[in-house]
Order: structure tokens, then sequence, then C-alpha cells
């Protein structure tokens, strides 16, 4: 049971009560997925239009009403239905990572030092800076807050204390006896979706605990768009979501100490990377000139930071290190990719595709590397999709059609009954209805085709991908015409990058020779039907690898590596960005990309010999 403020939706209650809604569309009224049962509706606002659209006469009848649009008038029961529950969701938290020589910014110097006497009155900050002198370090800056408490330090650990220096350049702590082992930090990747943070031995350079958790703006919107015009409409939402970065991260850090029996004051720096509007987010920065052109953020190069100021819950006067952008959508998580994979080192041409609500895709090597931000949206992550949902449990994860008989096989996750498709399961839904001749280049159904998946609902044709008595929803899961053209828009945008990118580099798929498939989806997404639909160029299979996370493993090795912030820094000052939608090609390529795999299908000569329906003709 919660006490709430009468007026606010059902929606809101269940955030203030701990309980996950699936609300995709951030509370709009637009994805219908927030499905709630209320018995006693005398105590709810009346049916809206928004919920007349998604919900029939009948449901409405019998209680169930979408949560984001039923108000809270007086007590009342509310059940959440499996279909409607956020649950246990599968997030790839681990990234490829290369070798790095550590080298981090936090040292720790035990030192012993000589009691004052009446012969040696040297004050006590400059007794310690002799002291570090000797040991190579100079013209050290300390805080008022610590050097108002130096004395007392000093006195209780008789004069022997460990000195804890970020950067050579400032005193963070002062800390009595021998602590030089106690030496940590934790890199974070602030996702649009989701939340990754490693902790980190830095002594070490090993991860001793990893946590992730869903990125609790998402109540507000499912993309970037919707979340800063909820911001720009009043500075308290902005604070709001702000707020709700920072309280999330450091139930990251809390969480990901107390596992590992590591004090918190002990965590001496944190490096941080996201998205243009999640740095700005995070940072307190205002984001509404992001979302009109020519979206220009508010600063590019590295950012560090107190912990303090940001309220981060580590060593007070510890750093924070957020590292550079490089455009208004392209952000220092795309840094850290480049800096995960060293594409930027390489002499051969890569290709790196960042799959994701706001995709980032990279064409180069050592030489050049050019960039572009693809607006692929959230199909990826379900959205948009009739029975689509995130990759938790009970989602379809895994499709397989056999072309002769057209009967379906599925893998779910956990093993659980299906309660929807995530995306990587729609990715091979369509790419097997696609092989076996069910839909054609354009995504059209064959409808002359003899087989019960076919159904036309109040004039719809779709594809039963499960039927009801599989499911825990009494329903059949389908593909319908319009998910089938989600998907196509949400892979013509990638597509169309990695084309684009190409043309400015002058280079065919012949010439990539590595191509880094990066992301949480990109890992669970399978090569053949990723190219069977045309979402990544028809690059040679052994050239392709899936690499994870590769935004917190970049976080990681700036955190270990003041070299790896030294390339991050040179990587942002010299990828040249291109804006796709003032490339001469781009709505030639889009229009051709939105095909299957692509208008011209002699481009991708590995999928014509998988397609069943072109053997027939």
């Amino acid at each position: 049971m919660i006490t709430v403020t009468s007026g606010i939706t059902v929606l809101e209650a269940a955030k203030e009560a701990g309980i996950g809604i699936r609300s995709e569309c951030g509370g709009e009224g637009s994805c219908g997925k927030c499905r709630v049962i209320i018995k006693n509706q005398a105590e709810v606002s009346g049916a809206t239009a928004v919920e007349k659209k998604h919900l029939s006469s009948s449901e409405l009848t019998n209680g169930l009403r979408l949560a984001c649009c039923a108000c809270v008038q007086g007590n009342l029961a509310v059940m959440v239905p499996s279909e409607s529950r956020i649950g246990k969701r599968k997030i790839q938290a681990l990234g490829a990572e290369r070798n790095v020589k550590l080298n981090p910014a936090i040292r720790k110097l035990h030192l012993e030092l000589s009691k004052p006497t009446i012969y040696d009155a040297q004050p006590d900050f400059e007794r310690l800076l002799e002291s570090l002198q000797r040991r190579g370090i100079t013209d050290l800056e300390i805080d008022l807050e610590l050097l108002q408490t130096l004395p007392n330090i000093l006195r209780e650990a008789e004069w022997e204390v460990t000195v804890t220096v970020w950067n050579d350049k400032k005193i963070v702590s002062v800390e009595e006896g021998n602590t030089e082992k106690n030496r940590y930090g934790f890199s974070v990747d602030i996702g649009t979706s989701k939340i990754v943070g490693y902790l980190v031995d830095l002594t070490s350079g090993e991860v001793i605990a990893f946590k992730s958790i869903e990125n609790p703006q998402l109540i507000r919107g499912e993309d970037i768009i919707t979340r800063i015009a909820y911001a720009q409409a009043d500075d308290e939402n902005f604070k709001e979501l702000h707020q709700a970065l920072i309280e999330t991260i450091n139930s990251l850090i809390v969480g990901a100490c107390q596992e590992s029996n590591v004090k918190t004051r002990d965590v001496y720096e944190v490096t941080v990377v996201g998205n243009t509007a999640m740095h700005h987010f995070f940072l307190g920065i205002q984001t509404k000139n992001l979302l009109f052109a020519p979206y220009v953020p508010a600063i590019k190069r590295a950012v560090n930071i107190k912990a303090a100021s940001l309220k981060i819950d580590t060593n007070p006067l510890g750093n924070v290190h957020v590292l550079p952008n490089i455009a208004g959508f392209v952000g220092a998580d795309a840094v850290a990719d480049v800096l995960a994979t060293g594409m930027h080192k390489m002499e051969k041409m890569c290709l790196l595709i960042d799959i994701g609500t706001n995709g980032e895709v990279f064409v180069g090597n050592k030489q050049s590397i050019v960039a572009c931000s693809c607006a692929a949206g959230p199909a990826f992550e379900g959205m948009h999709i009739e029975h689509g949902m995130k990759a938790g449990t009970g989602a379809i994860e895994r499709v397989r059609i056999d072309s002769e008989t057209l009967n379906v096989e599925f893998v779910t996750i956990d093993d659980e009954k299906p309660v929807g498709i995530c995306g990587s399961g729609v990715v091979d839904a369509v790419a097997e209805m696609f092989r076996s001749g069910v839909i054609n280049q354009r995504g059209d159904f064959n409808k002359n085709l003899e087989t019960k998946h076919l159904r036309i609902v109040n004039g719809e044709t779709k594809f039963v991908i499960a039927w009801k008595h599989e499911t825990s929803l009494g329903n059949d899961i389908t593909i319908s015409r319009r998910d089938i053209q989600e998907m196509q828009l949400a892979k013509a945008a990638l597509h169309t990058g990695a084309t684009v990118l190409m043309k400015e580099m002058n280079v065919v798929e012949a010439d990539i020779k590595h191509a880094f498939i990066a992301g949480a989806f990109g890992k669970y997404l399978s090569p053949e039907s990723a190219k069977l639909i045309g979402l990544i160029p028809d690059v040679a299979a052994e050239r392709i690898e899936f690499v994870g996370n590769t935004a917190v493993s970049g976080a990681k090795r700036a955190l270990v590596s003041m070299q790896a912030r030294s390339e991050a820094q040179k990587i942002s000052a010299s990828v040249n960005y291109v804006e796709l939608m003032t490339a001469p090609s781009f709505r030639k390529e889009f229009l051709d990309s939105i095909f299957l795999p692509h208008r011209n299908i002699e481009k991708y000569p590995s999928v014509q010999n998988q397609l069943q329906w072109l053997k027939i003709l």
C-alpha cells in the first residue's frame, strides 16, 4: 500500500511505489503498453480518447485502463498484468577490452613525516609537500575542507599517513596509516535505456564488480527527444531527470562497493560516458539546444569535477572525469566505442556500428575517421512493435521459420512462456519471413501463401510467431506489416549511415577489413539475420566482431590510463562528423535502404544465396 497525492496518474503512483510498469512512450499514451486492471473505477478519472483508441469498449468495461491516463481520485487497488510489468531485463554489461598499460590518475603514497619540534616548526601542509617533493611530485593543490582537517589527521596518525593525489595536481585525501592498497575507481556508461558501471581496482586494473540498472528516465520517454522536450517544459522536470541519474549512479556505486567489501570513500575517481544528451543531463547542463538545428552542445572537451559538486557518493574530494563529445548526437559513449575497439590505431579500414535508439556509425582507420548519428528509433528496444518489449524474461529473442512448412520455432529469455518479442527476435522474424518468401523486398506479405500462420485481424494481415496457447498472454504474438515497417525504417537509418560514410571515405564493402558491432542489442543480434534484412552492409562474416558494451569498456580504459584519456581527447578533436541530412546521397540511399536488404539486391551476394523464394522464381 502507498499513499499518493490525488490527481496523479496510476503510472506515477506505481513509480513512487517502486513498481515497474512498461511505458515505452514515456507516459504519452502512444504505446498502449501500460495496461492495468482497476475494479473500482469510480475512484479514477474517466476513460480518455487515447485509452479508447488502444482499448475496446468491453476491455474498458472490465476495468482495463492505461496507467499513464487513469488518474487517482480515491482509494483503489490496481492489478498489473504480467505483460505490463517490467521484468528482469537481459542487460549486456560487458564489452571487449584491449590490453592497456596501467597509469591511473589516482596515486597513493605512504609517508612517514618527521614531527614538528621547537627547532623545526615547519607548517603542516608545507611539511607534507616537502615529503611529496622527495617522491617526485610538486606544486600540489589542496581543497579548503581537507586543509581544515589536516592538522588533526596528521597528529592522530602520529605523522604516518597515506596521501592520495589526483593527476599529480591535487591532494584529494590524507589518511591514517598505510592504505596504499585501497585505491578504487568506478566507470559508468549512461545509456538511453540502461546504466552500467564497473568497480575497478586501480592497483591491478581489474574489474571487481559490475552493476547495471534501467535508466530511471525511461518513465519520461524511451527516446532522447521525448526526454529533452519534457525537460524543456519546466525547470523542475529538468532537475528531476538530472537527479534521477545522480541517484541511480550512486546506487550502483554503493551496491558494487558493498558487494566487494570496499568503502565508498576509497573510490577516488569516476569516469563517465553517455550520448550528448545523457552527458548534459548528468552534468546538469540544459539540453534544449540539442533539440534544434544546428544541435550545438554546451561543451565538447573532457570535464573534470569534484565528486561532492555533483553529489556523487564516493570520496567527496575525488574526481569525476567525463569523456569528451564529438557532436550534438555523437557523444562521449561514441568516443569510448572507438577507444575500446582501437580502430583509431588500425592500418586497415574499419566499420564500427553502435546499434541503439540513437545509433552511431564510424568508418575509417588511423589515417582518418568519419562518423554520423543515426536516429534508428526505439524499434530495437521493442517500441512501436505491437507485441514488442525489451529484452526481459519471457521475451522471444530468437526465431526460425521452416522454409517448407513455414512452421515457427522460437527461443525466449529465461525459457519462460512468451509475453512479447524483443528487438533481436523481431530482426530474426523479419529476416526469416524474407528468407522463406513470406514477405518480399518491400516488406509486403505474400498473401497467396497457404499457411495457418498468416491471419487477417481487423483487415490487417499478421504473421503468427507464437500461438495463444503457447504464450502467457492468452493471445497470439504476431508480426504485422506495421511492425515490419518499423524495423525497415530502423535498419535503413543505420544502413544509410554506413553507406554514406563509406562513400565519404571512398570505400566499398570489400575494403572493410574489420566490422565492429557494438552495443547491448548488437551482442545478441544474429549476424545472418542482420545481413538478410540489410541492417549491416554485406561484409564477410569472418570480418564481423560483436564487441558488446564498448562504451563502458572505453570508460574503464580511461579510468586506468591517462594515455587513454589523451587518446579520447584526440579522437574527439579529429573525428570528422557528417550530418546525414545534408549529405547529397542521403535521401536516395535511405529510400533504397528501406528495401530488404536493399533496393539493389546485387549489393548483397551472400544474401541472395539464402533466399528460398529467389530459388523458385
